[in-house]
């Protein structure tokens, strides 16, 4: 159906404070059929129109869809058959604003260029929107609710295309259940190929999928799906809300994608943008009536000043009924498992975050500068779908810190499941660009790390696509520079530059996914620290795609050290897979110690400690425990296949005192030399155990685990297994472990 089915959007309506039209097709209600005429004031079938001046992109319309496009020529005698589906020109009328049918609002007749319409549209037919505005010019319009929309190379604007294909994808896989820990893959289908060109579904399908799969991901976040006329907008100036993309393939390309990704275990989110929308207004929403009141709020609070973009009007009935049938049909149509909300904060204030800092003050939060009917959506979407699809998962991008924005509706809160954790990548930036490494501040990066309401869940991340875009840099770039373009080969001598670059990155990214939150979130290319940025074809670089890409070809090369962040970034997920520290409570911090530059925690039965010192190395460290016994290396980031300087003996068995430090009952000793900048990581198995108690040994079934990270100058990591003590003669078995 060219409006999408009335199943979601209830009657698919566009109102503005000047008109409401009801568009209806394919001969609903019996208004528009074989043998009914076209509405006196829709042109000929087979005329183009007056040839009358016309607005473009951000334009208001005019009368001739072949005028006004800048090139001067008129189409040909006869073209192709076109729907064209028109609205009458309607008086304004009292107005209500509860859902009620407005006074003086009217249905639209659908009539066929051809002639008659068919009983079923046929695939690919190329249909317009038709509207006579109020000073009497007739409009052409993509439908608001057009499922594909496809650009002709020659061609500026976009053209709706009815999608009826004669078999459409059928889905062969369930959804995934739902995840207690979200290891998330940011993607960009258009960019996940090494070659400078606009990947596809089927590129993302088949190449992509099982790398994500390997890497130990088991929820994959797409960007950019929603129809958008601009590449470089990164897919955040949405003109068609309820179209994929076509740049990328079909709507069953991109049906196929999902349901091979659920056929893998892995959890697919929508990046949807309901904060604003692009200014097109021929392939566009905006204007869609010829007033700039439709769908969006008139005036001055209906533009983003920064974004240039339009605000919708999220106390028009007719625009949240847009909204959350458009939610709904990505879930029950495409099968998506959930939503990552752009652009909350503009959403939840009048000031939309500009200028202004958010320092955690409940006045901040709480006034007439909220935008109530814009925090009342979020709440009526995340009801909607948590009644209709309760697995489906919801994130919040908000910068700001709304209290309760991730407590339930029915505890008064936002609804969403997850918020991104954003001040966390902002602390790492400033402090790879303001402090040199004797300055790090490890209270400073503790508190970054754990400073969030209790109950409510936080997405850590070290970087995401914000810090990949031109005009900033990753952490790969920001630690080791220039020389990633001539020191990464395995044959070249390792420089101070690449190693502390490397070392760091893996440290920096263990932390975040160890203390930083509830789940994870990586971009694609960062987890090997992909050179360079990401930067769209557009007129400033003469259209080149050599920065839209993402060369994963680099980890395949033997000879070049991006395989060794690869290889870590693997294993710490496939680790948190096993031992599910992201599903677990919040750490217990032990130790932060500024002059040693060490911070030890304990989180889901592990310990973490991380030594960022730039040289100094430890023998002999204390480190306090909760759980006695036996710890031995699983993890060591200082290992070879980590790019590390294998300064640990994997073989080194480190027992448990009963020795109260920081504040703990028990505590460790690492005898072995503890080099700057590694991780180790630790693991209690089925054993003989110690009872304090009786002060004997017995017989116990025990699970946790101790991940040590420390780091000077180089890194290192050890997964360590802990047994509980046992004796002399029972020790031989512990190579069994």
């Amino acid at each position: 159906m060219p409006f999408g089915d009335r199943r979601f959007s209830h009657g698919p309506r566009a109102a503005s404070r000047d008109c409401q039209t009801e568009l209806i097709a394919e001969g609903r209600k019996g208004r528009a059929g074989p043998g009914r005429a076209p509405p006196a004031f829709l042109p000929q079938p087979w005329s183009p129109g007056p040839a009358a001046p016309q607005a473009g992109r951000g334009g208001g319309g005019g009368p001739g869809r072949w005028a006004g496009r800048g090139r001067g020529a008129r189409p040909p005698a006869r073209p192709p058959p076109r729907l064209y589906l028109a609205a009458p020109r309607i008086a304004r009328g009292p107005r209500r604003r509860h859902g009620r049918r407005q006074h003086g609002a009217a249905e639209a007749e659908a009539a066929a260029g051809a002639g008659p319409l068919p009983g079923a549209l046929p695939d690919r037919l190329p249909a317009q929107v038709v509207i006579r505005a109020q000073n009497g010019a007739l409009l052409y319009r993509i439908s608001p609710w057009a499922r594909y929309v496809v650009r002709e190379e020659d061609k500026v604007n976009y053209d709706w295309v009815h999608w009826n294909p004669p078999q459409s994808y059928i889905h062969k896989n369930p959804s995934p259940k739902r995840l207690k820990s979200l290891r998330i893959y940011e993607s960009h289908v258009g960019i996940a190929s090494p070659e400078g060109k606009v990947a596809s579904y089927k590129n993302f399908t088949y190449n992509v999928l099982p790398r994500i799969k390997d890497l130990g991901y088991n929820c994959v976040q797409l960007m950019a799906i929603m129809e958008h006329a601009y590449y470089a907008s990164f897919g955040y100036q949405v003109t068609s809300f309820f179209a994929a993309s076509s740049r990328y393939g079909t709507p069953d390309d991109l049906k196929e994608m999902i349901d091979v990704a659920h056929s893998m275990g892995i959890t697919v989110l929508l990046d949807v943008v309901h904060s604003h929308a692009s200014k097109n207004s021929e392939d566009g929403l905006n204007q869609f009536d010829g007033t700039d009141s439709c769908f969006f709020h008139s005036g001055y609070r209906g533009n983003h000043q920064l974004w240039d973009s339009r605000l919708f009007d999220y106390a028009n009935w007719e625009v949240l009924r847009f909204l959350l049938s458009n939610l709904r049909m990505w879930i029950e149509d495409y099968r998506f498992d959930g939503f990552r909300f752009d652009g909350v904060t503009s959403m939840l204030y009048h000031h939309h975050g500009i200028g202004t800092g958010f320092s955690g003050d409940y006045n901040e939060y709480f006034g007439l500068h909220v935008d109530e009917d814009a925090l009342c959506y979020l709440m009526l979407a995340n009801h909607m779908i948590n009644t209709l699809h309760p697995e489906c998962i919801t994130i919040a991008e908000d910068v700001s810190g709304m209290p309760a924005l991730c407590r339930p509706v029915a505890e008064g809160g936002g609804g969403f499941d997850y918020r991104l954790a954003m001040a966390i990548p902002d602390k790492w930036i400033q402090i790879i660009k303001e402090l040199k490494d004797e300055d790090w501040n490890m209270g400073n990066i503790v508190h970054t790390l754990t400073n969030r309401r209790c109950e409510e869940k936080y997405i850590a991340y070290a970087e995401s696509h914000d810090q990949a875009l031109v005009g900033d840099k990753t952490l790969a770039f920001r630690l080791m520079d220039a020389e990633m373009y001539t020191n990464m080969s395995v044959l070249m001598p390792l420089t101070p530059v690449i190693d502390r670059g490397i070392q760091l990155h893996k440290m920096i990214r263990l932390i975040t996914h160890a203390l930083g939150g509830e789940s994870y979130l990586n971009f694609m290319g960062n987890e090997f620290g992909h050179p360079e940025w990401l930067d769209f074809p557009r007129i400033g670089n003469n259209e080149s795609y050599h920065y839209a890409r993402r060369q994963f070809n680099l980890t395949e090369d033997d000879l070049l050290r991006y395989k060794f962040l690869n290889a870590f970034d693997r294993d710490m997920n496939k680790l948190e897979e096993r031992f599910g520290w992201l599903a677990s409570p919040q750490a217990y911090v032990s130790e932060k110690h500024e002059a040693n530059k060490v911070i030890a925690f304990e989180r889901a039965g592990l310990i973490f400690i991380f030594n960022f010192h730039p040289y100094q190395s430890y023998v002999d460290y204390r480190v306090g425990i909760e759980t006695p016994g036996k710890y031995k290396i699983l993890l060591d980031s200082d290992a070879g296949e980590y790019g590390g300087h294998q300064r640990l003996d994997h073989n080194t068995e480190y027992f448990s005192e009963e020795y109260p430090h920081n504040y703990r009952p028990n505590s460790i000793m690492s005898s072995s030399s503890q080099p700057p900048r590694g991780c180790h990581l630790r693991q209690i198995k089925k054993c003989s155990g110690y009872s304090q108690e009786k002060k004997k040994y017995k017989e116990c079934t025990f699970q946790a685990e101790l991940l040590l990270c420390f780091t000077p100058r180089t890194s290192q990591s050890e997964v360590l297994c802990n047994h509980h003590r046992r004796s002399k003669s029972q020790r031989s078995a512990d190579a069994l472990y």
